[in-house]
């Protein structure tokens, strides 16, 4: 493949291939093996990612909005496909035995640069609906005048007779958002920085690999919020592991869907 610098070679459309149920696990397996491989590049991005973790919880609590804490990291889902640009590249290089090193693999956003932008604003469209929409569910069910304190805000949500009906909405359109973005974005990115593809291609054969593989798909898609909530529980500090390791094992995901 040419570097970003220069033009990429227009290539086939991929066909998809076929995969046993639980082959996710396979995925994680070589994921491990390039964060082993790269460590400099992986936590460093994993790093990177949960100092911007503290600073958005920190920003949202100062501004008072402590209640936008948890839909906005729920909504870190929709446009961390993105972000893992670099790690797809990481993997790309170590696949050619090609050199690799931080600066190198943030070509993976160059390369596909267009698409890859046009990408982001849909995944920043998708996050930014669901925050609103969490604003609203929030007033609607708990009124605009309910705004306690951070260090209340628990007990007070607890005691409302509204907090079931509310997680209950919430959660079934939250789920409703997270699975149409990830049918659209969990092949399609390493797709674009691999291939000189269209936005529009990219996420039909995504949507088409994530139906004909629904069962491998829906285990991955579960891997990966299991793994990521466990990493946001201490502080953040798992996604400094969490986080490469899924971006690498994306890569490989995509490498096996796709013939």
């Amino acid at each position: 493949m040419q570097d970003a610098a220069e033009p990429m070679a227009i290539q086939p459309s991929p066909s998809i291939r076929e995969v046993p149920p639980d082959r996710p696990w396979a995925w994680i397996a070589a994921g491990w093996q390039d964060l082993m491989a790269m460590p400099q590049v992986g936590f460093f991005y994993g790093g990177a990612l949960v100092v911007a973790g503290w600073l958005l919880s920190a920003i949202l609590l100062k501004a008072g909005v402590a209640w936008a804490v948890l839909p906005a990291t729920a909504g870190f889902f929709l446009v961390a496909p993105l972000l893992g640009a670099g790690l797809y590249e990481a993997s790309r290089r170590r696949e050619r035995g090609e050199p690799v090193s931080f600066l190198l693999c943030l070509q993976g956003f160059r390369r596909n640069g267009p698409q890859l932008a046009l990408m982001g604003v849909v995944l920043l469209l998708l996050h930014l609906f669901w925050i609103r929409t969490a604003g609203l569910l929030f007033a609607v069910f708990f009124g605009l005048g309910f705004s306690p304190a951070i260090e209340t805000l628990p007990v007070a949500m607890l005691r409302s007779d509204m907090l079931l009906p509310f997680l209950v909405i919430g959660t079934g359109l939250g789920f409703a958002l997270a699975v149409v973005a990830f049918a659209i974005s969990v092949i399609s990115i390493p797709m674009m920085v691999d291939r000189d593809i269209s936005v529009i291609e990219a996420i039909l054969t995504s949507i088409r690999a994530t139906m004909l593989n629904w069962q491998a798909m829906a285990l991955w898609a579960g891997l990966i919020v299991v793994f990521t909530a466990m990493a946001l529980v201490p502080f953040f500090l798992g996604l400094a592991l969490v986080l490469p390791l899924i971006g690498h094992a994306t890569w490989h995901a995509y490498r096996d869907l796709l013939r």
